[in-house]
């Protein structure tokens, strides 16, 4: 293994991090604390709970997966992405490092930068409302899960795109929209039993209701379900990067 090579690249993914602090952290720190004022008070004083919980403190954990699944894409696909476009990938194939030191780097830069940015979202939230967190460590092992499995998406994503506007295209198109629809700012049992089966389809629905129930003891699915249902999504990505470099799919031509 050579970590010196790992190391490099995960150091250099992290140092463009500091270098862009105004839109890797503050902006997104600044748009979910939006969402705090206008659902948790606008809404929220319609809808005083949701399954026992305060409306404002329930969709913390939605609005913690919205910030991890976007940042985690866009960080790992633009890292990998500018490489390709600038021509300096030749430079990292060509260099005595393996296909997985590499994704190693890449990946592990882009879920550290997510969990960064997910637990300050998550401090920014206690200044909201009170938080009171049931299972510390199952919410770290889906903050974690979610993070590297979603920044490998995001890395496949920044290989297959051929310009800036397709690293947009998937996030904005399909992720958000997910998300918004998966659960984030309301519960999927409140919802009419066809529209709950339809809502069942979207993968999304079992991350944040994992999430959530590492909160508060209550999930819209079983929480080993949701267990499954992410570690099967990061075995889809796993093998899709292998597929990418033994096959060299838009990198070698």
């Amino acid at each position: 293994m050579n970590f010196r090579a790992i190391r490099a690249i995960y150091l250099f993914e992290m140092a463009r991090t500091w270098r862009t602090l105004l839109q890797s952290i503050v902006s997104p720190v600044v748009s979910t604390s939006l969402y705090f004022v206008v659902f948790g008070s606008a809404i929220g004083s319609r809808i005083t709970s949701v399954e026992g919980v305060s409306y404002g403190t329930f969709i913390v954990p939605g609005l913690v997966m919205l910030s991890v699944l976007t940042q985690s894409i866009a960080n790992a696909s633009f890292g990998i992405y500018f490489p390709k476009f600038v021509g300096t990938i030749y430079e990292i194939l060509s260099a005595p490092i393996s296909y997985f030191e590499i994704v190693l780097g890449y990946v592990g830069a882009a879920a550290t930068k997510s969990i960064i940015l997910g637990l300050i979202i998550l401090a920014t939230a206690g200044l909201f409302v009170p938080l009171k967190i049931h299972h510390p460590l199952f919410m770290l092992v889906f903050l974690v899960l979610t993070a590297v499995t979603f920044s490998l998406f995001g890395f496949i994503i920044g290989i297959w795109a051929d310009g800036f506007e397709k690293l947009q295209m998937i996030p904005m198109l399909v992720v958000t929209p997910l998300t918004f629809l998966g659960g984030s700012f309301y519960s999927v049992n409140m919802l009419p039993p066809v529209w709950r089966t339809i809502t069942l389809l979207n993968p999304v629905v079992y991350l944040i209701s994992g999430f959530r129930w590492s909160f508060y003891d209550i999930a819209d699915v079983n929480v080993g379900v949701s267990i499954a249902m992410t570690t099967a999504f990061l075995v889809v990505c796993m093998i899709a990067v292998w597929w990418i470099f033994k096959t060299g799919y838009r990198l070698k031509n």
